[in-house]
This record gives C-alpha cells, structure tokens and sequence, in this order.
C-alpha cells in the first residue's frame, strides 16, 4: 500500500508515518520503480501498535523499548514490566500536577466574580502577582514527561 492507505489504515497522517520513519520506530519503506513509498502488512501492524502506545500518553523513547521487547519474544519481560510501572507513576504525578493547576484556576476566577473593565479585572490582577511569586506548573503539555528528552512529537 501507498502511504496515504496507510495513514487512512492507521488513522494518522502521512507527516507523522515520515516522523516514525525519520526517527526510527518505523522501518523504512521499500520504493516503487516510480519512487514512491511501498507499505506491507507489517507496518500498518506497527503503526497500529505505536498509535495506541502514544494513546496511552507513552513518549517515542518509551515506544521504543516497548518495541525492541516486541522484536525480542523471548527476552524476559520485567523491563516491561518496569516502563509501565515507571509510566503510572508519571501519570500519578501528572494528576496532581493537573489537580493543582485546577484549585489555582479556581481561585483566580474567585477573584473576578462579575464583569468589570478589565482595569478593574480580580483575575489579571491575581495573574500579575502569580507571574512574581507563584510556582509554574512545567510540565502542563499532554504527553510531557519530566526527564526525557524532546520524545513527543506525532
């Protein structure tokens, strides 16, 4: 199959199947005699298996060693077992995180019950102060984990 049935297969975008191929976690495509990208079977099985993955909130490098365990059947599986329990625990944090950027929100729009001109605005005020003293929550982009590198991306 052409890259666009494959991206339509695997409800993703031709841009991204390119990213997966650029950085590795999909294997390159062989090249029709007319130059363009030929897909098999086993690349819309792995593009179906890093799509759920990245659903799950997992970064590339994570994805990655999921898939080297994957291409290793017989390998022992407690390093599995430990990116998952390590990924639970960045979502426990990531719900606290969020949690405590709710009750910030909450309060600023305490401050502002009404309308009023903005002049006069309790949130903008409570922002101006937050910018000087508050702590910045950093990590509040979907999919941010805090110690990896730039693994994010489609």
């Amino acid at each position: 199959m052409k890259i666009g049935e494959l991206a339509k297969q695997a409800g993703t975008s031709t841009e991204t199947i390119r990213y997966y191929e650029q950085v590795g976690l999909l294997p390159k495509a062989v090249r029709s005699e007319s130059n363009y990208r030929v897909y098999a079977a086993a690349h819309l099985e792995r593009m179906i298996f890093i799509r759920h993955c990245r659903s799950l909130d997992m970064t590339l490098d994570e994805i990655r060693i999921l898939l080297h365990f994957k291409a290793s059947p017989d390998e022992n599986c407690c390093g599995v077992n430990r990116l998952l329990d390590e990924h639970i625990g960045h979502v426990a944090r990531r719900i606290a995180e969020l949690q405590e950027l709710e009750l910030q929100l909450r309060e600023l729009r305490q401050r502002c019950p009404d309308d009023r001109q903005a002049q006069h605005c309790g949130i903008l005020v409570g922002l101006s102060q937050a910018s000087a003293s508050a702590p910045v929550l950093t990590s509040h982009i979907a999919g941010v984990h805090a110690g990896t590198a730039s693994s994010n991306s489609p």
